[in-house]
């Protein structure tokens, strides 16, 4: 049977009275986001019901989900890996057993607000707090609620200064939130404002918008990226239900503007913990030209502990992808951890078979 991703299916249709047009538009797609459990509950196939431990959960984790990455949902199953990363679950106001709200110690390597740097030569801005949608395992769920900045451009040129201040930065990875809930002025200006310090060589922008809202990627945004390369797209496919016509036309148009695409996938249990779910993932993510860059074992936030693996599933599961699967296929299997530490490889260790046993044996 052919697994990965077939080009002539898998793109979403309008829905909820939406007009082509509007389903095409970015802007339509982020201004009519799922953001209460209301609605949610109507527009999903089968009856939802929500208590008082998930109205708790989005008091404090907000709930958003496009039309789009909603329209790829099968709401009446439970176990659906786009409900799974996208719905409000009460087990999120569940830290029993440990996690922190932020893992990566980010606050504590943050001296100008937005702010992070964690290596010596490259430094991480958080440009906002609002994402398309809010991922239910995401790393840095404690700033969704956090008060934004009144005058945004005076927040990032704060932050353009203390880069500019610290000539061993060469790199700067936009993040957040997601960058892309911006508007094309505003990325616009703070690219220019990024690339118009010498010792800036490279930026990364991580986003989720071809994912969860791909009208996102427009002709007028990849000639902005156009004009700022070297640049860097990393996104997050986590199963292979999100590759959809419309999000490969979405990575299509940012390699065709020179933009290289890779996708940093988090490791989910029931999402994508199986091998055969993991293999159709990274098949269809080579079909589209997106690099499996990281596969990351999930970070302990608190309230994610129904998310998270084991470390030796994970290793099973890049075994059997070493021993079957193309090179091109295969992402790096790793652990994020603070203290400068960095990306930690969880990779198994393959011996190959002694044939012989002496002194001079050899390994054939």
């Amino acid at each position: 049977m052919k697994t990965g991703f077939n080009r002539a299916a898998g793109t979403a249709r309008p829905w909820n009275g939406a007009t082509a047009e509007d389903w095409r538009n970015w802007k339509w797609q982020f201004a009519h986001r799922i953001c209460t459990l209301p609605k949610l509950a109507t527009l999903s196939d089968r009856v939802l019901s929500f208590d008082g431990k998930q109205r708790d959960v989005v008091r404090k984790y907000p709930v958003a989900i496009t039309p789009y990455y909603f329209s790829l949902m099968d709401a009446g199953d439970p176990n659906d890996p786009i409900c799974l990363q996208s719905v409000p679950d009460s087990r999120e106001m569940d830290y029993s057993l440990g996690g922190t709200a932020d893992p990566l110690a980010e606050e504590q390597h943050m001296d100008v607000p937005g702010l992070v740097q964690r290596y010596p030569d490259r430094c991480l801005v958080l440009v906002t707090n609002v994402c398309a949608t809010y991922c239910r395992h995401c790393n840095r769920k404690r700033i969704w609620k956090q008060k934004r900045a009144s005058d945004i451009k005076a927040y990032f040129r704060r932050i353009i200064d203390a880069i500019a201040a610290r000539p061993s930065v060469r790199e700067v990875i936009l993040s957040g939130g997601d960058p892309l809930t911006m508007s094309d002025e505003t990325v616009e200006w703070l690219l220019s404002a990024l690339r118009s310090i010498p010792h800036v060589e490279v930026i990364r922008m991580g986003s989720r918008t071809p994912v969860v809202m791909p009208m996102r990627i427009t002709k007028d945004l990849c000639g902005i990226l156009r004009k700022h390369r070297p640049l860097w797209f990393n996104t997050q496919f986590n199963h292979s239900r999100e590759i959809t016509g419309d999000s490969a036309r979405a990575c299509e148009m940012l390699l065709e503007a020179g933009i290289p695409v890779s996708s940093q996938t988090v490791l989910l249990r029931n999402v994508n913990d199986r091998y055969e779910t993991m293999k159709d993932l990274l098949y269809g993510l080579q079909c589209i030209a997106v690099r499996p860059y990281y596969l990351f074992q999930c970070d302990p936030v608190a309230g994610t502990d129904h998310f998270r693996t084991d470390i030796w599933t994970g290793m099973e599961i890049m075994e059997k992808l070493w021993s079957n699967v193309s090179g091109l296929c295969l992402p790096r299997y790793v652990l994020d951890v603070p203290g400068g530490k960095g990306k930690i490889p969880l990779q198994p260790f393959s011996f190959l078979k002694r044939e012989k046993s002496s002194p001079d044996e050899t390994f054939f």
